[in-house]
């Protein structure tokens, strides 16, 4: 017996009609201008940092370098301690991945399957804190670290991410959908709560977990913000390092080198995405709809 093939968003039967194809045709050619105008602006970036000084400010502006100026990367590195920076990045995001993944963990396996006193509200309560913009809550954190003495420390990231909502929420709704009798099987045989969440609920749980850590990093990489109020500018990541060096500062840097600076920090998040999108969406859609 064949194998029954999964069906296609459209049958050849369907496909026959002309108004479906019309309809599919101008879907493609939607999706084909979307992703083309969601590409241009990091091709840009890529060329214009390839090219002169000269060829920079021709106009009109050729779009492919007569030449490729790679030592425009090089002469980057000059202005910029980019591996100082990139090593503030890592050992933020390491930490921000560690709070994330355990503190709310924890929290939210107790939420779903112990007997917590009044869960309920406290699922309300951090659901609730997502209504609230996050810039309303900058003044007060930012005090509450000044008071704490952790100013310029990394722990200025990392306490803040043990307090993510967002994640709390995610990992929740994916616990919740664990069958109960796996983990009451696992305290018939002795097993504590840490131990099967340790041994049950964090394998189970990886394609959230891998997310949660993926957009973690993006967040960490892409901030530049909260990294230039609460860190010196040796202590900043990569992202803030570049706000207050080269965009804010009002630098005499080439815009060709500059653009050469903003093609390295585009890569990587770029690489990881693509390589992680089916977990990334898998994740959101397991961790957004109770199992």
């Amino acid at each position: 017996m064949k194998a029954e093939q999964e069906r296609a968003i459209m049958s050849r039967y369907d496909f026959r009609k002309p108004a479906v194809r019309a309809i599919y045709g101008f879907v493609v050619l939607a999706i084909a201008l979307i992703s083309v105008s969601m590409l241009y602006p990091f091709v840009n970036t890529v060329l214009n940092s390839l090219k002169s000084t000269q060829e920079f400010f021709e106009f009109p502006a050729p779009f492919f370098p007569s030449e490729w100026h790679w030592s425009n990367y090089k002469e980057s590195f000059g202005y910029l301690n980019i591996p100082m920076h990139f090593k503030n990045t890592l050992l933020i995001f390491v930490g921000n991945t560690v709070f994330s993944l355990v503190v709310l963990g924890l929290a939210a396996y107790g939420l779903s399957h112990m007997q917590v006193p009044f869960k309920k509200a406290v699922t309300l309560y951090f659901m609730c804190t997502l209504l609230i913009p996050a810039a309303s809550y900058l003044i007060p954190n930012f005090l509450n670290l000044k008071d704490l003495d952790l100013l310029n420390r990394y722990w200025a990231f990392w306490l803040p991410a043990g307090a993510n909502a967002f994640y709390l929420m995610l990992l929740k709704n994916f616990f919740d959908g664990i069958h109960k009798e796996m983990l009451e099987a696992a305290r018939i045989d002795g097993a504590s709560e840490l131990r099967s969440f340790a041994m049950i609920a964090v394998p189970l749980s990886m394609p959230i977990l891998i997310t949660i850590t993926m957009l973690g990093f993006s967040t960490t990489w892409n901030d530049f913000y909260w990294s230039s109020l609460v860190m010196q500018e040796d202590m900043q990541p990569l992202a803030a390092a570049i706000y207050t060096k080269i965009i804010y500062a009002g630098s005499t840097i080439n815009w060709n080198v500059r653009f050469a600076i903003l093609s390295m920090t585009l890569l990587p998040p770029a690489v990881i995405f693509l390589f992680f999108q089916k977990y990334i969406v898998g994740g959101l859609s397991a961790g957004a709809v109770k199992g």
